[in-house]
């Protein structure tokens, strides 16, 4: 049986960027991206060498927007890659030139190590070892280790002395264990703080097992899971760290050709590929590849580029605890060739993301509506130039809460909006003035059954006297979205 490290886990909150320093910079290949096997509507992607071989994989799940954790104990903390010895001095002038926080170099058990961190701040060592040296510029060849921080080291390295990993040196609050294929670096950290998952945070690292069989002794402390590429068995050590058993087989190759490695996302057999899903899932750009690069605006926003895109834009607002990407299937289906850029409320209440704060069932906080409104013009404004999109051809669909923001908006900046779908809209401002909405064109759908519908005459009126071009319809549903929302939405804007 060949000890030590199979792959470690971490959690990115931005995909491009990532992309970008793990391919981009360090130059290792993406062998693998996935829908997760947990959740389908996030992306798993696999770093590692070109074969995606155990030892040299580090994955990231891309929570994209996701709010940042923080680094403590019971969790890994550093990722360390092998590089060949002589190739420091040529790392630390790469790290310069891109710009990199670089800590070193220094030494440590005896090796040369240059401490940087990645976009999301997870650090990355690059040790200097005996490596064979194939040239330069050359990616780093596998994993060397990882280092955990543990309030009870001993309990810790003796977990994981069951699986092949054994006492070496020790510096300061480090002890090394080593294996066959591995290093891991327990730092003891009682009385520091405990990791809270979150982006920028390590999630699990796995221990290398040959096949299923040798996963069986250990059965009745996890649950088995098949993710198709290896064989996992999830287990807690004593001071509480995810560490996960994962065989060597079948590997990365099993359903894709072995030269043609992460080149397609591979959705999982027991999840249904289909456009939805793939819809939820942020688009990138491989280094090289022509991309358009995400701004920092005011609002989370995802951006998705169909293959054949004519031009229109549809903008989305999604409704109360929904995200960016909500409404992407239901606007594919509206309008298959347009780009899709979807808002994420900024606002909290109830533990729930909203575009504004609810006092109550029916009643809105109205300073929270007019900041939020500012925000989302300067975000108009900003992704209009960033995107070089044509104001003129950008339809806002939202629904129930986004459909209200919209509303607001339209009170609020009316030189903004030209074309909207409001699905399940109700007026939020309290008694707005009527504004110049003329050569604005709006469709509202209500839902007959909708116990919030006796609302919604109110912001019909309001349009209707602020001369937009309204088509005010009732449809056979409640507040949910129905069929008839999508067959309306699309007669309504192919008439457009």
């Amino acid at each position: 049986m060949t000890h030590g490290l199979h792959h470690v886990t971490a959690i990115t909150r931005d995909v491009q960027s990532n992309v970008d320093f793990w391919m981009g910079f360090l130059g290792l290949s993406l062998v693998k991206q996935t829908a997760g096997f947990e959740d389908a509507q996030q992306l798993h992607l696999f770093y590692g060498d070109a074969a995606g071989s155990p030892g040299s994989l580090v994955s990231f799940l891309v929570w994209q927007g996701g709010a940042p954790g923080r680094v403590g104990h019971g969790q890994v903390a550093e990722i360390a890659l092998e590089i060949p010895r002589g190739r420091i001095g040529d790392w630390l002038t790469r790290a310069m030139q891109h710009g990199l926080r670089i800590e070193g170099p220094s030494r440590e058990f005896g090796a040369p190590v240059l401490r940087l961190k990645d976009p999301d701040g997870i650090i990355v060592k690059l040790v200097g070892t005996d490596l064979p040296d194939t040239g330069w510029p050359a990616a780093p060849a596998r994993m060397h280790g990882v280092t955990i921080w543990s309030e009870d080291a001993p309990a810790t390295a003796a977990f994981l002395g069951r699986f092949g990993f054994t006492p070496a040196a020790a510096e300061g609050s480090v002890q090394r264990l080593t294996a066959a294929a591995g290093i891991i670096d327990i730092r003891a950290a009682g009385g520091f703080v405990p990791g809270i998952p979150g982006t920028g945070t390590i999630d699990h690292v796995a221990l290398r097992m040959p096949d299923a069989a040798a996963l069986a002794p250990f059965a009745d402390e996890g649950t088995l899971h098949d993710r198709l590429y290896f064989t996992s068995l999830y287990l807690r050590e004593p001071a509480g760290m995810l560490i996960e058993l994962a065989t060597d087989g079948p590997g990365m190759a099993v359903d894709e050709p072995a030269n043609a490695l992460g080149r397609r996302l591979k959705v999982p057999p027991h999840f249904t590929d289909d456009i939805e899903l793939r819809l939820r899932l942020p688009q990138f750009a491989r280094p090289g590849e022509e991309r358009r690069p995400m701004r920092d605006l005011p609002f989370t926003h995802r951006l998705h580029t169909p293959e054949e895109p004519d031009g229109s834009v549809m903008l989305l607002l999604h409704g109360t605890g929904g995200n960016e990407a909500d409404l992407m299937p239901l606007a594919h289906r509206i309008a298959p060739r347009a780009t899709l850029l979807g808002v994420r409320g900024r606002s909290t209440g109830e533990g729930v993301t909203r575009f504004f704060r609810r006092l109550s069932m029916t009643e809105f906080d109205q300073d929270d509506i007019r900041a939020e409104a500012e925000a989302f013009a300067a975000f108009w404004d900003g992704a209009v130039a960033a995107y070089d999109l044509e104001p003129a051809r950008i339809t806002v669909l939202g629904y129930s809460n986004g459909a209200n923001f919209a509303g607001a908006v339209m009170a609020l900046h009316p030189a903004l909006m030209r074309r909207a779908i409001l699905m399940r809209p109700m007026l939020a401002l309290k008694a707005p003035a009527p504004a110049d909405l003329a050569g604005v064109s709006v469709l509202t759908l209500q839902g007959a059954r909708d116990p919030y519908g006796a609302h919604a005459p109110a912001l019909n009126d309001w349009l209707a006297v602020s001369g937009a071009a309204l088509d005010a319809r009732v449809i056979p549903a409640g507040h949910e979205l129905a069929a008839e929302d999508l067959a309306a939405a699309q007669g309504w804007l192919a008439a457009q």
